[in-house]
């Protein structure tokens, strides 16, 4: 299965069960980016659009890349009556966007996915002169013991999962070798999520790696298992911190 497919047939409870991103996060990336309402933001491997609709809210142009035709009908639905919003079917190593067209580009939780090498060179061809490119993602708090109890769980029961965002955030090397001199500035904001059972599950079942159908109960019930312990008052608080990595390419 290629990456593009990952996410079909999750596409809605992605949407229901992803978190966004912090306010003060988007406030930030306005300012340090010198954004305006005449900016374009390229949002690449788009999904659902959760940060697209955000950096819409704000007033921004958005052209959202995303080739997986499930998670790019979700924003179309969302945002298509939006004037400000465009969305782009394609890929983050070819996204068809004009040469020198945008101000900024945004990856979020979808950096991963992507031929790096091929990425930075498309990212050179559609940013403006000095445009930077922000790698953003909300990250578990690894050593927490809810974090490390649903880790042990995909680890026994997702045969693909190899660690959280596919571990990248926990070499620095990738960043590295992607940004421009190896220089790039990271942001952090505590971002705490606040969990039902329901909800719990499903921003699990979400992920690329999650089983489907029948193969997927024994890895619920263990999940579920999880939020007893830890639940109080029907909910359960999930560490998390959002992560940005910004800079030239």
């Amino acid at each position: 299965m290629g990456n593009t497919e990952k996410f079909t047939g999750k596409a809605e409870v992605y949407a229901q069960f992803r978190p966004d991103y912090p306010e003060t996060f988007v406030r930030d990336l306005i300012l340090e980016n010198h954004l305006s309402p005449s900016s374009v933001v390229a949002d690449i491997g788009s999904g659902t659009g959760i940060l697209t609709g955000q950096l819409l809210n704000q007033g921004l142009n958005v052209i959202a890349v995303e080739p997986n035709a499930e998670m790019r009908q979700i924003a179309e639905s969302a945002f298509g009556s939006n004037p400000l919003f465009t969305s782009v079917p394609a890929t983050a190593e070819q996204t068809t966007l004009k040469t020198g067209s945008v101000d900024l580009v945004t990856v979020a939780q979808a950096f991963h996915w992507f031929n790096p090498e091929q990425f930075k060179e498309e990212c050179r061809r559609i940013l403006k002169p000095d445009g930077k490119v922000v790698l953003i993602w909300n990250s578990r708090v690894p050593h927490a013991p809810l974090i490390r109890e649903t880790a042990s769980v995909c680890r026994k029961f997702c045969p693909v999962f190899h660690g959280f965002s596919g571990g990248t955030r926990e070499d620095p090397a990738p960043f590295q070798t992607f940004f421009r001199n190896g220089r790039f500035a990271v942001r952090k904001y505590d971002h705490p999520l606040s969990y039902s059972l329901n909800a719990f599950l499903g921003r699990h079942l979400s992920a690329s790696y999650a089983p489907k159908g029948q193969k997927g109960q024994p890895y619920i019930d263990a999940l579920t298992q999880i939020f007893q312990k830890h639940q109080k008052r029907g909910r359960v608080r999930f560490p998390n911190v959002t992560c940005s990595y910004s800079g030239r390419v």
